[in-house]
């Protein structure tokens, strides 16, 4: 029995090789595509767990892709870039991402995150459903729905609403988000959690529910007020 299943695209034969070993060694099922068309052709077929998606494809860039399926995939979708620029990696996240992994990289780093991916139904939440009035967030789906809609978000985007939901009216620092949403130590990603939270409330605005930045603390759900203004005053913490 396998341990999930990744979907590694990516066009660089010897590192797909090595990632792809890695991977089965811990028993993960692992399909391989070199080119965004091999990758559409297998998705049309099945549902990863996690795509490990290479940012500069022959046929493509990842960033665009992962547009292109966030909307019909809940696969966690992990970058591999060698790009580490601050508006490469914000570009990621806003285009639906995840995570992202900076080349070049060890394979135990990896491996780690894939495993950190793999947990993200555990973010210390006993209940199968949480309800906040009009919005539910399924756990066994990963789905958040406002009055039977589905919200689409990404994985990511779920853990941190269900913590922030569960912790409704308390701060939870950047820091303390990103440890059990992401599950490991931020190592001062404070951006990450920036832009997912951005992506949230976005998504969030028209419902009447707000995630609140409190200057130097961190963030708060408020189901009871409306969201808040989007302005970049309001997005720093």
């Amino acid at each position: 029995m396998d341990n999930g299943t990744v979907l590694l695209i990516e066009d660089n034969a010897d590192l797909n090789s090595a990632n792809r070993r890695a991977l089965q060694m811990k028993r993960y099922s692992v399909r391989v595509a070199a080119t965004l068309a091999e990758a559409r052709e297998w998705l049309k077929e099945a549902e990863p767990d996690v795509i490990l998606l290479d940012v500069m494809l022959p046929d493509g860039d990842g960033f665009g892709f992962c547009r292109e399926i966030r909307a019909r995939t809940q696969a966690h979708i992990l970058f591999l870039t060698a790009k580490a620029e601050h508006e490469d990696i914000v570009a990621g996240l806003a285009a639906g991402g995840d995570d992202y992994i900076t080349k070049p990289f060890h394979a135990q780093e990896l491996l780690a995150r894939v495993e950190a991916a793999m947990r993200r139904r555990e973010i210390g939440i006993p209940l199968r459903t949480v309800a906040k009035g009009r919005l539910e967030l399924n756990l066994a789906s990963d789905r958040a729905l406002l009055d039977g809609n589905d919200l689409m978000l990404s994985p990511m985007e779920f853990n941190v609403l269900c913590l922030l939901a569960q912790n409704e009216g308390k701060v939870l620092g950047l820091e303390d988000i990103y440890k059990q949403a992401w599950g490991r130590p931020s190592n001062d990603e404070k951006n990450t959690v920036q832009v997912t939270v951005s992506r949230l409330r976005r998504k969030l605005a028209p419902s009447g529910y707000g995630i609140s930045a409190v200057r130097r603390r961190g963030y708060v759900f408020e189901a009871t007020r409306a969201a808040p203004s989007l302005s970049p005053r309001n997005l720093k913490v």
